[in-house]
């Protein structure tokens, strides 16, 4: 798995942030802060290191999966053939998703800080739209920096959870999501 990350790094390095897959440590971790969801959206699903453990730990949730690459998209269509796999960017089709339960939980690998703009901004334009006034509703995303993934849109704040340090490099997971949400929780603000 990770030689066919190495090669989609080697070609396009900003796209895929790292050139080795996320740890077990860290796809338990994401997994299980995407608890309580009636659905569950991954963004960035690459060779579905994360994507396993959602469906182990959540598997009876309905799951799309965007992986904008062909080739990683279609080895995840063999790998999880009962996912929704939409190989297309997901700011680009975000209208599959108007019929999304309430309780859904955006899980993302998608490494904000190296994209370009043309993809991290409308991509977090779109969230922003999915999670606002939608306050049970959230996105998980990691990020190897100590600091949030990217700014929270007006009325979003980001929460971070944990730093797995059984990863290569150690990553941070993060909580967007409005602040009521988090509150409600008894989580910080």
């Amino acid at each position: 798995m990770g030689a066919g990350l190495l090669q989609q790094w080697l070609r396009t390095p900003a796209m895929v942030g790292a050139i080795l897959p996320s740890s077990r440590h860290l796809a338990r971790a994401m997994a299980s802060h995407a608890g309580e969801a009636d659905a569950l959206v991954e963004l960035g699903a690459g060779t579905g290191t994360i994507t396993s453990e959602l469906v182990r730990q959540h598997p009876a949730v309905p799951l799309i999966l965007f992986e904008q690459n062909s080739a990683l998209a279609g080895r995840l269509r063999s790998r999880f053939p009962h996912a929704e796999i939409i190989a297309e960017c997901f700011h680009r089709r975000t209208d599959l998703l108007a019929q999304l339960p309430g309780r859904a939980v955006f899980v993302s690998s998608l490494p904000f800080r190296s994209l370009p703009a043309h993809i991290s901004i409308p991509t977090i334009t779109a969230l922003h739209r999915l999670l606002d006034g939608k306050p049970q509703r959230r996105l998980i995303q990691f990020t190897y920096q100590p600091r949030a993934p990217f700014r929270a849109p007006a009325g979003l704040a980001w929460r971070r959870y944990v730093t797995v340090w059984r990863n290569a490099p150690p990553a941070g997971i993060w909580e967007l999501s409005t602040p009521g949400w988090q509150n409600r929780n008894g989580l910080d603000a």
